[in-house]
């Protein structure tokens, strides 16, 4: 005869009562996240089975994990193409490791998966803080983390799309301010853009700015949005170039782009910078590498985890943090963009 199980699990009592084991968590340790219906059905349920806590599970619970959570939906061909990721989380990594942090790195196919991730570390208590990157107009892991306080969230984003959580924000508006000045004093009076998905709350502030500023310089300004992947700057280019009356500038939302518009105005025959100006928001190794180098709008992206990692340690010890801008963008001249030369 077998001998019966000796321990109910939080699996055990899930699958009893028709739920997730992250609403099981939730209704056990008396957290919000379920419905008081399913609380009271969690409970009772865990009663009649003999569902006992686990004491030292519990402590555990309570102690730090040393780890900050992040949660990557982009695709796996864009993080292997575009150094701005890495750079960033390379720079937070070494800095965390100085006091024995780790970042736990986990991948998502969608929102809804990467949501669920989310929920299951607050259940679980699995990281004592998380950062919350690339962050949509009315993003549903804003809502959450404001409605689970004892998990700080650090936001890469603009308050105005971020709550009450706290935020680390690149100055997006003085940026494109920069931009279209810089263009505009090189003699470009018509140029375009190859932007990042509208659905991101940066975007919307780019692509707001850019209509304001190059209207109050009265230039002709086409946009075209994309999902920073190579081939969409590829494939964006192309149609700018298409146009019966063509931009003279074109700024890319990112280096992989840039690049890849390059390449398609040299194999139109076309010279950078004499026949076409073409410039990076983002600045990297890659921007250096082409023949002509690109014009970017830089900033120190690796130095960011000096700045960062002391706000998740503030927040993680229940400590008030104000938001924090990074530090200015500013334009770094390459071969790439020229005054424009017009015809006699």
């Amino acid at each position: 005869m077998a001998s019966a199980k000796s321990k109910v699990t939080i699996t055990d009592v899930a699958k009893a009562a028709g739920v997730s084991n992250s609403a099981v968590s939730y209704a056990l340790n008396g957290k919000p996240g379920v419905s008081e219906k399913t609380r009271k059905r969690v409970l009772e349920v865990a009663d009649s089975m003999g569902w006992k806590p686990n004491s030292a599970a519990k402590a555990l619970s309570a102690a730090r994990t040393h780890s900050i959570g992040v949660v990557m939906t982009a695709s796996s061909k864009l993080l292997g193409a575009e150094p701005y990721f890495m750079e960033l989380l390379a720079g937070i990594g070494v800095e965390l490791e100085k006091e024995d942090y780790s970042l736990l790195l986990r991948f998502a196919r969608d929102e809804t998966e990467a949501l669920r991730v989310h929920r299951n570390w607050i259940a679980a208590g699995s990281v004592d803080a998380v950062l919350i990157f690339n962050v949509e107009i009315g993003d549903a892991r804003v809502e959450l983390y404001q409605q689970h306080p004892e998990v700080p969230a650090l936001v890469f984003s603009d308050p105005s799309v971020s709550g009450t959580l706290t935020t680390v924000s690149s100055n997006d508006a003085d940026g494109a301010r920069q931009i279209v000045r810089y263009l505009h004093d090189l003699g470009h009076r018509h140029i375009a853009r190859v932007a990042g998905p509208e659905r991101f709350g940066h975007t919307y502030i780019r692509d707001r700015v850019f209509n304001e500023e190059t209207s109050n310089y009265a230039m002709a300004y086409d946009c075209l949005h994309s999902d920073y992947l190579p081939e969409e700057g590829r494939e964006c280019t192309e149609r700018l170039l298409s146009l019966p009356n063509t931009p003279t500038a074109i700024v890319y939302d990112n280096d992989v782009m840039t690049v890849e518009g390059l390449h398609v105005a040299l194999s139109k025959g076309l010279r950078v910078p004499d026949d076409l100006s073409l410039m990076s928001w983002d600045d990297s190794y890659m921007c250096t590498a082409t023949t002509p180098s690109l014009t970017a709008l830089a900033r120190d992206i690796p130095k960011l985890g000096e700045k960062i990692v002391p706000m998740l340690y503030a927040m993680i010890d229940g400590k008030h943090v104000d938001n924090q801008l990074e530090p200015n963008y500013h334009v770094v001249t390459r071969g790439s963009t020229a005054a424009l030369h017009i015809e006699a």
